[in-house]
């Protein structure tokens, strides 16, 4: 199982970035997947849930009415939409497979004026 993410980078508050997270070693339709960010000091929370078929999709509260969360499976690919972004949503963002806990190796995300 591998993941690889990408996308990240320096953006302004109220900008918007695209991550990706490319799959390989299982079969992407069978598992549900999700997006976790991990900030300086403080534990890694979870950010999007989607199913394996992406016909549901969860968010957190801090995050809900902002990001989006979809999939690609003919591509093995999951992506995180994050529009109005605020300085408190700096982190490293983390692609992951619960079934296998399975993780990717992050993407930095830094939002500052």
């Amino acid at each position: 199982v591998h993941l690889v993410e990408s996308g990240g980078g320096l953006v302004q508050p109220g900008g918007s970035l695209r991550l990706s997270c490319v799959t390989a070693g299982f079969t992407n339709s069978t598992y549900h997947m999700n997006w976790y960010r991990q900030a300086p000091g403080k534990e890694r929370e979870l950010v999007a849930r989607i199913s394996n078929t992406g016909g549901s999709m969860s968010y957190a509260d801090s995050v809900k009415g902002r990001f989006t969360i979809s999939r690609d499976n003919a591509k093995n690919t999951l992506y995180l939409k994050m529009n109005s972004l605020k300085p408190e949503d700096t982190a490293v963002y983390y692609c992951h497979v619960r079934f296998f806990d399975a993780w990717g190796q992050g993407t930095q995300v830094t939002v500052s004026s």
